[in-house]
């Protein structure tokens, strides 16, 4: 099936020097959104950036309905643009929905509306190192009415906007045994509003006493890893890339999935399973050489140099042959085309 989307384009604009502003400050000049009512979807359009109209009864406001991607487009070696892992974050996205019964998006319309919104704002993709288009789709509920209910009208929309690495130096990071990000049968694995707004608070708590994120544990018995702050938790000890497997509370990263493949790909040794706290501290105390970084769209890697267990902190391995920055140069190998994409990841405009 064929989906007409209707662009109206800005008649003029040009591209603002943007690499110094915060992540996540400056969009790109359009957005794509479209109306979702009476069972179907309509009115599927590019347009300017600009505010939305809602109504302050709007269902999303105020029962949690809504769902987002993390999504990046890249600037190839041969200067085509590529939007990355296009399908995974799509069945991603749709698994989100499900869980938040909210309905989904055709993929033919989701492919077309990211083609065709990316292919208008491609002067906004930076090539530079370190540099992407950040893209968000994202769906809420629309309806203006009070009352628990599940919402019978939705705006699914996508904007986008430059990015340039999210964390500039390794992170502090303190093992979180107090509070939880998820719990069994809970949201844990679907990309909802909720979850991030839920981890605000201890994560300012840890801020407040000087580390940069927390290393959350399972909200049963806060005795094993679960994530990294908003990103996948991963280590690379005794020759072995270590992850904790997904489950109902981890979220299926779509760069931990990459690292993954491209890991075993190479031929490393990859093990998907429950790391524990005292795992880790033994680790650290018999001497072995730790390597902890978070892994997801918006950081790619993003290096731990410290992690706090209880009253003691415990240096990891940081240095400039560890293991993940290789297996990041590889992935963005993968992305900027300079190796075959064996994994058909791409999808280039």
């Amino acid at each position: 099936m064929e989906y007409s989307i209707e662009i109206t384009k800005l008649a003029e604009h040009s591209v603002p020097d943007t690499k110094n502003i915060p992540f996540g400050k400056v969009p790109t000049a359009h957005m794509f959104i479209a109306e979702y009512n009476n069972g179907g979807w309509h009115n599927a359009r590019i347009v300017p950036f600009a505010d939305l109209v809602l109504s302050p009864l709007a269902l999303c406001l105020h029962y949690g309905q809504t769902v987002f991607e993390g999504m990046k487009a890249f600037v190839m070696h041969d200067g085509r643009i590529n939007i990355f892992r296009m399908d995974k974050h799509y069945d991603r996205f749709c698994k989100s929905l499900d869980r938040m019964c909210m309905p989904n998006v055709p993929k033919g319309l989701f492919t077309e509306a990211m083609h065709q919104l990316v292919s208008v704002d491609a002067d906004w993709v930076p090539d530079e190192d370190e540099a992407s288009l950040y893209i968000r789709p994202f769906m809420i509920a629309s309806e203006g009415r009070i009352g628990v209910k599940i919402a019978d009208e939705y705006l699914f929309m996508i904007v986008c906007s430059p990015a340039y690495q999210y964390y500039t130096a390794p992170l502090k990071v303190k093992v979180e045994t107090e509070y939880s990000r998820a719990a069994d049968g809970g949201t844990g694995a679907a990309k909802c509003g909720g979850n991030y707004g839920g981890a605000f608070f201890p994560t300012q708590l840890a801020r407040n006493h000087g580390y940069d994120q927390v290393l959350w544990t399972d909200a049963r018995n806060h005795d094993h890893i679960e994530e990294s702050g908003t990103m996948n938790a991963m280590f690379y000890i005794d020759d072995t890339l270590l992850t904790p497997s997904l489950s109902g509370t981890i979220l299926d990263g779509v760069t931990r999935s990459s690292l993954l493949a491209i890991a075993r790909n190479a031929g490393m040794k990859v093990e998907e399973r429950t790391i524990t706290l005292d795992e880790l501290k033994a680790a650290f105390t018999a001497g072995k050489r730790v390597e902890a970084f978070g892994a997801g769209t918006a950081a790619v890697v993003a290096p731990i140099e410290s992690i706090a267990i209880g009253t003691d902190t415990y240096k990891c391995y940081t240095e400039s042959d560890a293991v993940m920055y290789k297996l990041k140069h590889m992935l963005t190998d993968v992305r900027r085309g300079n190796v075959a994409d064996s994994f058909n990841w791409n999808y280039i405009l």
